[in-house]
């Protein structure tokens, strides 16, 4: 299937502006106007000279704006999904909007009846259509962490539970005042902040929404937007260590010590993408998938996907690889000096990089905005054609998100999952296993290259490369390893030999 829809914004906008300028050129004066010893200017001419200069800064202007607004707006649902799916995960209903309260209210603090106060009986219709819709749509719970916190009622299904809330967050870390530590290295302290939020939000330029939702498409759009996404974890070091405070500090040394030891393995997985799909342009890697290969790359790399899935959590310092936050031991990790609007904004870029990693791994390893087995839905029999028109009507965008979403789900279904685990361990991983598993991926991509690939990938690969790779993970994770149980050297080991009291590890 060719790798375009219907929803060609980057055309309409090119359209528009070329048709602007066309017509701004034929309204201007054509004829010369004398400027005496200067001579003549004739600004029509003058005009046609900058127009297509012009047009190209007004038109990248415009798709830049165009992709900044789709990335703010459906970021909205990222932090929906954290605060719905995780509660609904830890058994908890989650956060819904307090206007609830008026009805069923927080914790068993209501307003009360409130309807009845109205003049003339006026609130009746009121309170029993409220009692009517709780007792139908109410999700009342047996569980005692549910109960706790009150019946939910139907009101969430109608004003989106969670949205509100957000809203009123944002508010109140716009409005809280901004304080510097006293003996903070305060150009630093204020500089940090910059740099993680403008370096995350010019990530996006480089992330296509669409076949023709993009801002920047350069030859080397892959390497300059890696470069980039690496740039942030400098401005979390310097964030900490501006702070001058121990904690801070600690969280910004582990942040450090982290991310660089999973930044390689993320790199070389990246450059394994590039080899299979023969470029290092985002669009190119997606249409290699779509039309050239006819083969998601994460049937090709299955390793490549989980090393690349791995590395990404970790660089966007979730759990389990949250040590540089750590608030149960580093109060708030290396952002605890911090507060108001930069504490606000630096959890939304936080967000904004798991939602980048998201897209990524959608565009890099599950073919972008290509609809799940689209070609075999068109080709069935009698409703094949019924699936054509639903897939030319779908917008790629809408395609791609769907598969982003899922897989934010799926980095809260590993938070919800495992717990945090030592720096010791996470360095452990990151160099000892995750990075010589990359170099072998590279290996194996290099080799499919140019071994294997002949305009196109025999029918046996991808069922068992991905096969192998199952197989390989089940073994992984049945083995049980006497040694490292009695050494207690598991990655999740939370037993402890000695315990802890005063004067116990004294000498």
């Amino acid at each position: 299937m060719a790798s375009s829809d219907w929803l060609d914004i980057r055309g309409w906008m090119e359209s528009l502006v070329s048709w602007s300028m066309d017509l701004t050129h034929d309204l201007l004066p054509s004829s010369d106007i004398g400027l005496g010893p200067l001579g003549t200017l004739n600004i029509q001419e003058e005009f046609a000279s900058v127009q297509s200069s012009l047009e190209m800064f007004i038109f990248t202007t415009i798709m830049c704006t165009v992709v900044f607004g789709t990335m703010m707006i459906t970021l909205m649902v990222v932090p929906y999904i954290e605060r719905k799916f995780i509660a609904r995960l830890m058994d908890r209903i989650g956060a819904t909007t307090s206007l609830r309260s008026l009805w069923i209210g927080e914790g068993h603090t209501t307003a009360g009846h409130w309807w009845n106060q109205l003049p003339f009986g006026m609130g009746a219709p009121i309170g029993w259509l409220n009692g009517v819709l709780n007792s139908v749509l109410g999700n009342d719970s047996k569980h005692i962490a549910v109960k706790r916190v009150h019946n939910r009622g139907y009101h969430g299904l109608v004003i989106f539970p969670g949205f509100f809330q957000a809203l009123a967050d944002f508010l109140k870390f716009a409005t809280k005042e901004h304080i510097v530590p006293a003996k903070a290295d305060r150009v630093v302290f204020e500089i940090a902040p910059v740099i993680i939020i403008a370096t995350t939000v010019m990530v996006y330029a480089f992330i296509p929404f669409g076949p023709h939702i993009w801002a920047a498409n350069s030859e080397l759009s892959l390497v300059f937007m890696m470069a980039i996404f690496g740039v942030a974890p400098l401005g979390v070091f310097f964030a900490g260590w501006a702070s001058n405070n121990k904690y801070t500090l600690i969280g910004g040394m582990r942040s450090a010590a982290q991310l660089t030891a999973y930044e390689i393995p993320l790199l070389i997985s990246v450059l394994a993408i590039a080899v299979i799909s023969g470029s290092f342009n985002i669009l190119e890697i997606v249409d290699f998938q779509i039309e050239t290969s006819n083969t998601w790359n994460i049937f090709i790399l299955p390793l490549g996907a989980a090393l690349f899935l791995i590395t990404m959590i970790a660089e966007v310092e979730r759990i389990p690889f949250d040590m540089p936050e750590a608030e149960a031991e580093l109060v708030e990790g290396w952002w605890t000096e911090y507060g108001g609007i930069r504490w606000g904004l630096m959890f939304a870029v936080e967000m904004m990089r798991a939602y980048a990693a998201c897209i990524l791994f959608a565009l890099f390893f599950l073919g972008g905005w290509q609809v799940p087995f689209e070609d075999t839905l068109v080709g069935l029999p009698f409703i094949g054609g019924a699936f054509e028109f639903l897939v030319s009507i779908t917008p790629g965008i809408a395609v791609l998100l769907t598969k982003a979403y899922l897989m934010f789900a799926f980095f809260v279904w590993v938070r919800a999952s495992l717990h945090r685990i030592r720096t010791d361990q996470i360095l452990e991983f990151g160099w000892r296993w995750l990075l010589p598993a990359s170099i072998i991926n590279l290996a194996i991509a290099i080799w499919l290259r140019l071994e294997i690939w002949d305009n196109g990938w025999p029918i046996w690969a991808a069922p068992v490369l991905f096969g192998a790779f199952v197989i390989a993970f089940i073994v992984l994770a049945i083995d049980e390893d006497k040694d490292a149980l009695e050494l207690n050297r598991r990655m999740y080991q939370t037993q402890t030999l000695n315990k802890a009291s005063p004067g116990t590890h004294r000498d």
